[in-house]
């Protein structure tokens, strides 16, 4: 935490000076206690105080006026705030691996039940593109604020032969350029964005995700998150013949790690969801360094409440 007025923090020293004059005050009145030979007397015709409770009243007035003395210096800390705007594309595997039904009732399907709940958590603000990959990659909805044009676009998915990872992030990395032009011809300023990509398998045909997309999501400081679909014991039935088709990891995570993104695995409608909700959870706030003094305001002005509410309810005064 830093303060954007440290000068205000020398009101501490007011504060300070203050416990100290109370501890003094504290010891000379043992003195004068103990000096007084005949205690029982003494506790006769001195009043009674409450003792321990209003040392408790004091800390509390002071630790209040500490608190108000932090406030007004302007203390600063991280905040997570929402996203004025961002781009983001979701791409979607539907090879003909999704098919199988280690997620049930099968990858594909689970994935459009889970990718339309990230469609609907998105905040509005933020636009929203849909790119559809197996052999080649295609841009299905170009970033937009339309979330029927998403959800449709999901709900329409359908498969098809071959898994093109790299070509689904390129795909990707021009509809962002584009909407970053078009948003720079409008005289705006262009918007964060990330590529969020769903697959179960191995890239089989097109440009290569690691030698070749990877530096382009970097150059276009495009973060990529990647989501692991399926179990490693998947398998598709093909000609009555059964072919495993375990999700390929290493290279998902690679990807994610290369350009900044985070990489999950998801092997069930449940989970995919939540995998869903914490990506869009980070997709739709950021991080801002603000200042908080009113938090210190509020939590100085209640001690001191508290403070003069246990003064009159035990010594009958606020003093």
């Amino acid at each position: 935490m830093n303060f954007n007025s440290p000068v205000w923090l020398l009101a501490l020293i007011p504060v300070a000076l203050l416990l100290l004059a109370y501890l003094v005050l504290q010891l000379r009145r043992k003195k004068y206690v103990a000096k007084f030979s005949n205690l029982q007397l003494l506790g006769s015709v001195a009043p009674k105080r409450p003792g321990w409770r209003r040392h408790l009243t004091f800390v509390l007035l002071v630790g209040g006026l500490a608190v108000l003395a932090l406030g007004v210096a302007e203390p600063t800390a991280d905040v997570r705030v929402p996203r004025d705007n961002a781009t983001v594309i979701l791409a979607i595997d539907v090879s003909l691996s999704m098919e199988a039904t280690d997620v049930l009732p099968n990858r594909l399907e689970a994935a459009k039940t889970a990718a339309k709940t990230f469609v609907g958590l998105l905040p509005k603000r933020i636009n929203l593109g849909v790119v559809s990959f197996a052999g080649t990659a295609s841009l299905l909805v170009p970033p937009t604020l339309d979330r029927t044009a998403a959800t449709r676009a999901v709900e329409g998915l359908q498969l098809r032969e071959s898994t093109a990872i790299g070509e689904a992030i390129f795909t990707g990395l021009d509809a962002i350029a584009a909407f970053n032009q078009q948003t720079a011809s409008e005289g705006g300023e262009p918007p964060p964005a990330r590529i969020v990509l769903l697959s179960d398998g191995t890239n089989t045909v097109g440009r290569e995700p690691l030698p070749e997309a990877v530096p382009a999501a970097q150059k276009a400081h495009v973060e990529v998150s990647t989501i692991a679909f399926g179990t490693d014991s998947g398998t598709v039935t093909n000609q009555g013949e059964t072919i495993p088709v375990p999700s390929d990891k290493q290279t998902l995570a690679a990807i994610a790690a290369k350009t900044g993104g985070t990489f999950h695995t998801a092997t069930s409608v449940e989970e995919l969801k939540k995998v869903y909700d914490n990506i869009g959870s980070q997709i739709g706030y950021t991080t801002q360094n603000k200042i908080i003094s009113w938090r210190f305001m509020v939590a100085g002005l209640l001690v001191l409440l508290v403070a003069g509410a246990s003064s009159l309810l035990w010594a009958g005064r606020l003093i």
